[in-house]
Order: C-alpha cells, then structure tokens, then sequence
C-alpha cells in the first residue's frame, strides 16, 4: 500500500477559517508599520491629505502583491515561507531627501526601481553568502532583530509618537490590559483559539477602547469605497545619479536585513533557509521594489514584526500569511476597509507587540544556545554585536554628524549589529591567529585497568 509523504507546517494548508483568522492576525501585527512610512515621507514633502491617502492605498496593495510572491512564490521568485512584506524603514531617510532636494516623488521612483533591479542581479551573490550565518551569527541577528523592535512596541504601548497623550497612564493601562488578554487566552484557551491570541487580544482591547474614547472613526466615513494605483500616478520616473546612489546603499542594507529575516524564520518554522532560496527570496524583493516604484510607493522587505508572530502563535504554514497577503490587497482596492483598520488605537497594538517582539529576541537565545562558548571568542562576538547593534536604538541621533551613507546603513540596527555579527565571526573563527593551532583530540580517560598496565610497564 502506497503512502504520501508527510507534508511539512510551512506548506500545510489550513481550513478557510483558519486562513482568515491567522491571516487577519498578521495584517493587524504590521499595518502600522505599512503605513508608517508613506506617511512619513508624504508628510516630510507636505504632501495633500488625497494625495497621502493615495500612498496608504497604493503601499497596501503592493504589500499584499509582494507577499503573495514571496509566500507562494513562481520560478525563482519567493522563498516560499510565511514571510510579510512592508516598506523598510532604512529608505525613509534617503527617499525624505530626495522627495525634498533632488526632484520629488519622480526621483524618489526612478531610485527605486533601479534599486529593485540590483537586488535581483545581486540576489544569487547574496545567496552563496549563507555560509557566513552559521548559528553563532543567526541567534544573534534574530536577538537584535527581537531587542530593536521593542521600542517600537514601546512607543505604540505609550499612545504612538507624536502623540499628545503620550505616556499617559490611560494609554499604558489599555496596553497592559491587551497584554494580560494575549497571555491569559494563551495560557487558557483551547489550541485553536491560542493560536489567535494576538488576533483576540486586539479585538477585546478594541472593544474596551472604543466606549473610553480611544478611537476616531472619522476617518472611515471620509475614505472611498474603491480605489485602483495606477503606474506613475504622479508623474513618470526621473533617474539621478545622487538619488540611485544613496538608494542603492539602501538596497545593499535591505538585503542584509532580509537575510537575518529570512534566517530567524527559517529557524522558528524548522525549514533552514538554503543559499537558492535565500536568493529566490531576495530576487522577490528585488521584483516587489520594481512594482513599488511602478505603483507610487517604496522599496519592500521582509517585515520583521510578523518573525515573532510566527514564533508565538507556532503556526508555520506560508499559505496563511499568503492569505494575509490577500487580505492587504483587499484594503489596498477598499480604502474604507483600509481606514477601519488604520482606527485601531496604538496601545492596542502596543500590547500585543511586546509578546510578538519579545518572542523574536527569546528565539535568538534559542539559537544561542547551541552555539559553544568554551574556550573562544564566541562571547565576545555576541556581546560586541549586540552592542553595536543597540546603540543607536538606545540613542538615536548618535551618527547625526556622519555622512548620509554611513547613517543609512548604522541607523538601522539590524544591519549594523548583522554586519558587526558576520565581520567579527570572521575575524576569530575564520582568520588564523598568534595561537592559532591544529586542534588535538582530548586525552583518553585513565582507568584502574590503564594505571595497572602503566605501573607494571
């Protein structure tokens, strides 16, 4: 009698409820992120609020379409693991600049899919790079990458930056009482419902939140029904050197934090990432950039918020972040879906996200924990790491005075802390050194018997 191989979790295929569930769960872990940074850069180039609206709409959809590639996958595009897309931070600086100095949104797209095409031409030599994260690199990069999210969590938790009420004991509490919903619905409830925890909790702290005055609905009534990116929606692309330049230092840190995104998951759903689909993975974020530049938005990434929900929640399968994918593609096309998502209040969040951050940084230490520190360099390695890659966590503005360059790839923790990670493991375990010498096997263990052939010798 014939039997089917097992199916591995990542390509398991959930029931449809459970699709929609799991998958809500993700889009609501990262829609503020999503939407942070379309809102930052139209901000800073005082963009109408129409025109910011149109960058929210446009920013969902091609968050969705890239999820779908990069968790479904076609060809050699996609790593095929529950992988989430968004726009990377590490570009808002540049793209201000540009936005601001160097020809507006047209530059800002011409730098962009350029930046795309080089990360699909570089994406085979990231690929034969693998060899460099071995566990002592990786448990440290999943450790920075779970440490640098949680003032992220933080500063949801306090009201959001920026907000008037922010650090108000109100907001906090509601925070706190989010977190107590998550960990009391994972700790009690039946498996399945466990697994919606984060989902739970932020539709108990939405329900608490919005007879104490927490939300604002306007918004809702105010968005269209329906609406479509078209291609260069504001104005065809200009290319200029200043501009692909600076984003092509973007492209190469993109790719750096990818890498450790794609390596923690790897971890967490028990399928290690090989140097082919580390490259078919970064060639999808190559193609998702180009779109991004082609439907007026930015250059996309592997969006570390959602590592942690993988981890928590224990639900591996990509085909529910793939429907997550979907239900971003929805809001992309359903502005009004967009807005009453966008009212959830960031405390709400912000409980929640300091289980899912959390679990990315103990995951790091999981992975720590194989790795031996007897007799080497490996502590050292961790700590410097982890140090670098804190700093300008903890202080913000400590490279203001350095060149844009610079401040573009050390600004991003993760990059900073995976460079220091790869460079100094290379230094004490690659690199011969003064003391360097042929390691000798362990001398056997003396016994009566081998004391006795010892005295009459």
């Amino acid at each position: 009698m014939a039997t089917t191989a097992p199916v591995h979790p990542v390509d398991e295929v959930p029931p449809v409820r459970q699709l929609a569930a799991f998958g809500l769960q993700h889009v609501l872990a990262m829609y503020a992120g999503a939407v942070a940074v379309p809102l930052i850069v139209g901000g800073a180039m005082k963009l109408s609020p129409a025109d910011l609206a149109y960058l929210i709409t446009a920013d969902l959809l091609v968050c969705g379409i890239a999820t779908l590639i990069q968790c479904v996958g076609f060809w050699r595009f996609g790593v095929r693991l529950p992988i989430m897309q968004g726009c990377t931070f590490a570009a808002v600086s540049p793209m201000v600049l540009i936005g601001t100095t160097d020809g507006g949104l047209p530059a800002i797209y011409g730098s962009v899919i350029v930046a795309g095409l080089a990360i699909v031409l570089l994406a085979p030599v990231f690929g034969r790079l693998l060899r460099f994260f071995p566990p002592l690199v990786t448990g440290t990069v999943i450790l920075i990458i779970g440490v640098s999210l949680l003032p992220v969590a933080g500063n949801w938790a306090a009201g959001g930056a920026g907000a008037k009420d922010f650090g108000a004991p109100k907001n906090l509490a509601l925070a706190a009482f989010v977190l107590v919903v998550v960990l009391a619905v994972q700790r009690f409830a039946p498996a399945f419902l466990s697994r919606t925890a984060v989902l739970v909790g932020i539709a108990v702290g939405l329900a608490v939140a919005v007879p104490f005055g927490f939300t604002d609905f306007g918004g809702v009534g105010d968005a269209d029904w329906v609406g479509i990116s078209t291609p260069f929606h504001f104005g065809a692309p200009a290319f200029h050197v200043s501009a692909i330049v600076s984003m092509l230092v973007v492209a190469l840190v993109t790719m750096t934090e990818t890498t450790g995104d794609f390596i923690a998951v790897g971890e967490l759903t028990g399928r290690p990432v090989e140097p082919r689909t580390l490259a078919d993975g970064l060639r999808a974020d190559g193609l998702s950039t180009v779109l991004g530049g082609v439907f007026n938005t930015f250059p996309y990434t592997a969006f570390a918020q959602n590592v942690g929900l993988v981890g928590m929640t224990r639900v591996r399968s990509r085909w529910v972040v793939a429907a997550a994918g979907g239900i971003l593609v929805l809001l992309g096309l359903l502005p009004k879906l967009g807005a009453v998502v966008a009212a959830i209040p960031a405390p709400v969040l912000g409980g929640a996200g300091l289980v899912m951050f959390g679990t990315v940084a103990a995951s790091g230490l999981r992975t720590l924990a194989e790795v031996d520190f007897r007799g080497n360099n490996n502590l050292t390695v961790v700590a410097v790491s982890v140090a670098v890659g804190m700093l300008p966590v903890g202080v913000p503005g400590v490279y203001a005075r350095f060149p844009d360059w610079f401040q573009t790839v050390m600004n991003s923790g993760i990059s900073a802390g995976c460079l220091t990670a790869i460079a100094l493991n290379l230094l004490f375990n690659h690199l011969p050194g003064r003391e360097s010498r042929p390691k000798t096997a362990p001398e056997p263990e003396v016994g009566p018997e081998a004391e006795a052939a010892s005295a009459s010798a």
